[in-house]
């Protein structure tokens, strides 16, 4: 795998993924918004391929009324392509950016829906481990 500064190219192909219910809360539309914010990650790519994106920071941070964000850790969120999805690839994939992210030496943080028990079980397997919930 190797990181590539964002395009606006690969902003668009990103914001055309569909992911298959429940996954498509993570569907983005297309907008001008939803590029200049893409533009602030990271491009992933495998072989020439682009096959997902990382953000660090408070480009990774959920917005609520609940949990207030520390800047004791690097928030880190990510997205890997659909069709690669739920085929053991997510392993890999979130190591990588891990080691990317860790290169700020705080700990790691990430949010992620509650409905996805797929990526939470992941998240725990690599080392990940739930400290709050909102809404």
């Amino acid at each position: 795998m190797k990181i590539k500064p964002m395009t606006r190219g690969d902003a668009q192909v990103i914001q055309s993924w569909t992911y298959l219910p429940p996954y498509d809360f993570y569907n983005q539309s297309s907008s001008e918004e939803g590029i200049e914010e893409l533009m602030a990650y990271h491009a992933i790519y495998r072989d020439e391929e682009l096959i997902g994106f990382y953000c660090l920071g408070s480009f990774a941070q959920v917005p609520n009324s609940t949990y207030s964000y520390s800047a004791d850790y690097t928030d880190v969120g990510f997205g890997m392509r659909p069709d690669l999805t739920g085929q053991g690839n997510g392993r890999v994939f979130v190591e990588y950016v891990m080691s990317m992210a860790e290169k700020g030496k705080r700990p790691l943080r990430l949010t992620v829906a509650s409905f996805n028990q797929r990526a939470i079980r992941l998240y725990e397997q690599v080392g990940f481990r739930t400290l709050t919930a909102f809404d």
